[in-house]
């Protein structure tokens, strides 16, 4: 009986086209491009037509035959398979090919695992990675006895089956109520910026198209940054300023490919929570690539499974310093909205800076405001926003502050310490007397705190 082996890198990769496909090439490189992010030493590519997957081997017994002698003679370990197997599948492929047998859907979810660097992120790996699994445990206890169904027929194969379902049962609830938890603080992060009202604004995009190379320039940060598939894993938030008294929060987020497996869909729900509720979405597509509008209609389809696909997207074509000569980015080609840059030579990131500016353009409240006696630890946060110009104090300790900051930011301190949130109940008719502030009546004498 096959022995499956503990381990190795030697690989053979497998690509069929089922029915017409016309970008079966550039299909194939990117295959042979997730092998190797993966750590395959890739020793060979086999490549086919059918037009539907053959029930038991997928491939068709001619095909599996090529595929068994192809590996017999270049010594490969471990057949990976561009389509999702099923478990009965991969059994009967390990068999036929006396070697371990890997479809796409493991094929990334063991990048992903080789990725992970948070607690969160580790978490729902492993629980992809056990969903997976709990559909193929037969198969590493094909050679003891199966059950027949009669007194004394009762092999320990099924006995050991249903005690690694059990295992894996109760390691799967134990990870969904760890990452419930680190949810629920996710979600209490999210609340506070909500309550502060900063936007979120979410870089998406197909794998390896240059998103956390902009999201470095951008805010000055030192994510990893690697010329590979799936190089960033797990999301990271940083503050951006894109002018005095204005920020948003810009999450670099996992890249997405064709064919995404849906236990990672599953598990990153959490993490993917933070593209379903930014503000902007910012799609970067790598604009050298000849098969940017494949990987475009990709990325929109994974919005859509994930919900987010009623948030406002501007697309952001990267690269342009790989664009041919003569080819400088034109606008009109890309789409009259679209912005293009290059985040490695800075160039388009100024343009892009602004235009954000101007979609995030606050109303900003300037003048003088009047407040109570009793708003010490109110004017503190106004004075560490940096939004007090200059100050008096008027009679019964009122203190009258010339203010300029963005209104929303305003009236969530304001609400925060139990005011009146409209900041037009604050506001000084005229400016108070340079002789004596107090001589004014204070605009917000009679505010009362909120019960």
């Amino acid at each position: 009986m096959f022995e499956r082996p503990e381990s190795g890198d030697r690989t053979l990769l497998v690509a069929l086209a089922i029915g017409d496909v016309a970008d079966m090439e550039a299909q194939k490189q990117e295959f042979r491009e997730l092998a190797e992010s993966a750590g395959a030493d890739v020793v060979g590519v086999i490549a086919g037509t059918r037009r539907q997957p053959d029930s038991r081997f997928f491939i068709g017994s001619g095909k599996a035959d090529e595929v068994a002698a192809a590996v017999a003679s270049s010594g490969a370990e471990v057949a990976i398979f561009n389509h999702p197997l099923s478990p009965s599948q991969e059994r009967n492929l390990e068999r036929h090919l006396k070697c371990r047998v890997l479809d796409r859907s493991g094929l990334i979810l063991d990048i992903f695992a080789q990725r992970a660097r948070s607690h969160e992120g580790k978490l729902q790996v492993e629980l992809a990675q056990l969903r997976h699994m709990s559909t193929r445990l037969v198969r590493g206890w094909t050679h003891l006895e199966r059950q027949k169904g009669g007194i004394g027929l009762r092999g320990p194969g099924e006995t050991q089956l249903e005690t690694d379902r059990r295992l894996l049962a109760g390691r799967i609830k134990h990870i969904e109520r760890r990452l419930d938890k680190v949810q629920r603080a996710r979600e209490q992060g999210r609340q506070a910026r909500r309550r502060a009202e900063t936007p979120t604004v979410a870089l998406v995009g197909y794998t390896n198209a240059g998103k956390s190379t902009l999201f470095n320039r951008l805010t000055e940060s030192q994510v990893f940054v690697a010329d590979q598939l799936f190089a960033t894993l797990d999301p990271t938030l940083r503050r951006l300023d894109l002018a005095p008294h204005q920020s948003v929060i810009l999450a670099d987020t996992v890249g997405f490919v064709r064919d995404l497996p849906h236990e990672l869909i599953a598990a990153f729900k959490a993490t993917l929570t933070e593209t379903r509720e930014a503000a902007l979405l910012l799609h970067v597509i790598d604009a050298s690539d000849p098969e940017r509008d494949a990987h475009i209609a990709q990325v929109e389809d994974v919005l859509e499974e994930i919900g987010a696909g009623e948030v406002p997207i501007w697309r952001i074509y990267n690269k342009i310093d790989r664009l041919p000569d003569g080819d400088d980015g034109d606008t009109a080609r890309f789409g009259g909205d679209a912005l293009w840059l290059s985040a490695v030579t800075g160039a388009g990131l100024a343009e892009l800076e602004q235009r954000l500016a101007r979609h995030f353009t606050e109303t900003m409240f300037r003048g003088w405001v009047s407040l109570p006696a009793a708003s010490g630890r109110l004017r503190s946060r106004l004075f560490a926003e940096k939004a007090v110009e200059s100050e008096q104090t008027g009679a019964a300790g009122v203190m009258h502050l010339r203010l300029n900051l963005p209104e929303r930011s305003l009236r969530a301190l304001l609400r925060e310490a139990g005011l009146d949130e409209d900041p037009e109940s604050l506001r000084v008719g005229r400016e108070p007397g340079a002789d004596d502030p107090g001589d004014q009546e204070p605009a917000l004498a009679e505010t009362s705190r909120r019960s």
